[in-house]
């Protein structure tokens, strides 16, 4: 039987979104959690990179610094953090452990656990069953949403990132690592938004000149009453068409809500924006999703 239903697929093209449980075992999320906290533990970051990521328009990338550590970070595996967390020197004012907004962008590359899961037999029969010919993988993050501080992410579509020649091409898949509930921060659409076109893309600039990224159009202002809440358990998944308009709050809880999301293109027949913040390099081409 296949992961994903003929009715999963339905709901998926009128909503613009689906919830599937139990794509991951308990076990399977727990390691994927382990291995991040060993990474976290390791890592090293310069002060000049601490970066807070947001998704305000006037907001992002406000620092030379910040912006190249961001738009280099497609094939490596950098590190992004959440507003207050570092005093007026650059050092933590919280663990280490909690400071973190998102780890990206290339986890499905360079990390075998998250390799594997990224490739799994469920995945990619996600993608037959939506009939993709050849999907790539363009980027992986793991996302904290920390207790108490977990930044809210506004509402927006993927495709403002993502951009593609015809729109439609790019999937997120978003998996729950621990429950994702109202009270901790999970996401909340817009059903059949998908089907209105975007707003606003964000594009690089002509080289040479700074900032590196920019905004073309603004994100629109949406009814707060049309969201639905999407709440996931624990290794489930939630697709996400690249065009519906999506959004989380912030975590006021005591529980944190990490996921492990990445997102694919369908290659047939795309173009992708050579404007995408993110492109692929020598040292990482998108990989294909498909493996024997």
């Amino acid at each position: 039987m296949d992961f994903m239903t003929d009715l999963d697929v339905r709901r998926y093209m009128e909503d613009g979104y689906v919830v599937l449980d139990g794509l991951l075992t308990p076990q399977q999320c727990d390691e994927l959690r382990q291995r991040m906290s060993e990474i976290v533990d390791q890592m090293d970051v310069p002060a000049h990179c601490r970066t807070t990521f947001s998704t305000y328009h006037d907001e992002q990338l406000k620092t030379q610094g910040n912006a190249d550590y961001f738009i280099t970070s497609g094939d490596k595996i950098r590190f992004f953090f959440e507003k207050g967390v570092f005093d007026d020197k650059g050092e933590f004012i919280v663990p280490k452990q909690r400071s973190l907004n998102k780890v990206g962008h290339a986890l499905h590359a360079f990390e075998p656990l998250y390799k594997k899961v990224t490739h799994s037999p469920k995945v990619q029969g996600i993608a037959k069953k939506l009939g993709l010919a050849n999907p790539v993988i363009l980027q992986s993050m793991y996302i904290f949403k920390q207790p108490r501080i977990g930044g809210e992410v506004t509402p927006h579509q993927d495709a403002t990132f993502l951009y593609t020649e015809p729109l439609g091409r790019v999937m997120g898949l978003w998996i729950a690592l621990e429950d994702a509930t109202v009270n901790n921060g999970c996401l909340w659409f817009m059903p059949g938004s998908q089907n209105s076109g975007i707003s606003r893309r964000m594009v690089r600039t002509r080289q040479g000149t700074y900032p590196l990224t920019d905004f073309i159009g603004r994100e629109k202002a949406y009814d707060e009453e049309k969201f639905v809440a999407a709440p996931v358990k624990k290794g489930g998944v939630v697709l996400i068409h690249g065009e519906v308009v999506h959004r989380s709050a912030e975590n006021k809880s005591e529980d944190s809500r990490h996921v492990y999301t990445f997102h694919i293109m369908e290659g047939q027949d795309t173009h992708w924006s050579p404007d995408n913040w993110l492109q692929p390099t020598e040292e990482l081409p998108f990989p294909s999703l498909y493996t024997k």
